[in-house]
């Protein structure tokens, strides 16, 4: 490692990347998480479509910044110490050996003499996770949103199960001796976790990624929803964000694996599960007209216009029951 720093030493004391501290801590976003609330349930009291429609979006919005300082405040714990960190992260590396995966240190050493390159693949790494994934649900909540619930489920389900798994430490590879990987964030003065010596718990967490998780998971979210021919292109995020956890010594390609396979059995059981609602759920009387797009919002605020009535008279869509879904939507 000392070797690799130094061949890349010249490059390293000169235009460097600092990155911005942006993303809120635990306590912060548990806070926030909390004051929206206690705002949501203020919105839903006032009884107004309008507010309880605005109520909707607050608590959406709560419940994902939850889940972020859940995320951010688990990093911290572990069921075992962090002696065995190294030895499970050795396992894995010559796991991938045995396997015949590609080097992490031959596809690091392609971009190290390219410090612009280097820089913004840690600026990737610290900050495009999570507003990139804040956007998709945005958009999926503002223009889709029978999808938004399914796949918001799928999001808590994928998160937490990488967060169980997590609670067992592993090394990340910039932590192996031996291997001539590079921590390319210490490199530049770009890391976020502590500078101290010793092992920061949060750095421990490896196994999975939760960035890749996320990143297959924008993918999906966009392949399965939009219309556009220009959807496939989705799938560049995932794969430019495990290069990126790569490149930076982060995580090994087996993190990223195990998150796929993660998200790939929440989605099957997800789809086993609203197919086991679907054949259970009681038939539409014939005449009954299908419950409008956006139906959620009405659920719980009194309105008694056509729409809320029609709501609270007829199948959710967008849970699985009665109708099918629209699948008409563009992007």
């Amino acid at each position: 490692m000392n070797h690799a720093c130094e061949a890349v030493g010249g490059f390293a004391r000169k235009d460097r990347w600092h990155v911005p501290d942006l993303e809120l801590s635990w306590p912060q976003a548990a806070v926030v998480a909390g004051v929206l609330g206690v705002a949501a349930v203020a919105l839903r009291l006032a009884r107004r479509p309008r507010l309880t429609a605005v109520a909707v979006f607050t608590q959406e919005t709560a419940l994902v910044l939850g889940l972020f300082a859940l995320w951010q405040y688990a990093g911290s714990f572990s069921v075992m110490g962090p002696d065995g960190a190294l030895a499970r992260g050795r396992w894995i590396w010559h796991l991938e050996r045995a396997a015949h995966l590609p080097s992490e240190t031959v596809v690091q050493r392609v971009f190290l003499p390219h410090p612009l390159l280097v820089q913004a693949f840690n600026l990737y790494y610290d900050t495009l996770h999570f507003p990139v994934l804040i956007a998709c649900l945005v958009w999926l909540f503002v223009w889709h949103r029978t999808r938004y619930r399914h796949l918001r489920t799928t999001l808590v389900a994928v998160t937490g199960a990488c967060l169980l798994i997590q609670l067992v430490p592993v090394a990340p590879p910039r932590m192996l001796p031996g291997t001539g990987l590079v921590d390319t964030a210490v490199l530049y003065h770009q890391s976020v976790y502590a500078t101290q010596a010793g092992f920061d718990p949060d750095q421990l967490s490896a196994m999975p990624s939760v960035h890749v998780a996320w990143a297959i998971l924008v993918a999906v979210m966009v392949t399965t929803t939009a219309r556009s021919a220009w959807r496939w292109l989705a799938w560049l995020y995932p794969a430019a964000t495990t290069l990126a956890v790569v490149v930076t010594a982060n995580h090994y390609w087996m993190d990223g694996i195990v998150a796929g396979l993660i998200l790939a059995v929440v989605l099957l059981v997800q789809r086993v599960l609203v197919r086991g609602a679907r054949g259970s759920a009681p038939t539409r009387p014939s005449g009954t007209p299908p419950r409008p797009a956006g139906c959620p919002q009405y659920a719980s605020s009194g309105d008694r216009s056509p729409d809320a009535e029609l709501c609270q008279t007829t199948p959710d869509r967008s849970s699985g029951t009665g109708a099918s879904p629209r699948t008409g939507s563009r992007s």
